[in-house]
């Protein structure tokens, strides 16, 4: 089982710039794939990015391509997410996710383990 804590979220203004942390710990894989994703109030939560343990290949939403960008220390078993240029639509709840093999899905459901959330919230 992958225990993932997320941090680094907090109040920014639009045009700031803000990276959230994933750490992982207990059992990791190189088919391990982390992914981030989000939710808004009263909205459903949304793929934002997902990367492997093993690869460089990286995911993205459509919508974020370009201002976000998902990375991973394998010596810290940390999962990055840069964002930048943020907006106050970027204003969400933001969670880390471990899917244990497969294919790169934006499914959030079959995904297999969550960290607790990490909230970003983006003044105009």
């Amino acid at each position: 089982q992958v225990q993932l804590v997320e941090s680094g979220g907090g109040l920014v203004q639009a045009g700031d710039s803000r990276r959230l942390s994933c750490a992982a710990s207990g059992r990791t894989f190189s088919n391990y794939i982390m992914a981030w994703f989000r939710q808004a109030p009263g909205k459903e939560r949304e793929f934002v990015a997902a990367i492997r343990w093993s690869t460089t290949t990286d995911y993205y939403a459509d919508a974020l391509k370009g201002r976000f960008t998902i990375s991973r220390d394998n010596a810290k078993n940390t999962v990055y997410l840069q964002m930048n240029n943020l907006k106050p639509e970027d204003t969400a709840v933001y969670y880390c996710a471990v899917k244990t093999g497969g294919p790169v899905v934006t499914a959030h459901h079959l995904y297999d383990s969550w960290g607790q959330g990490t909230q970003v919230t983006v003044s105009s």
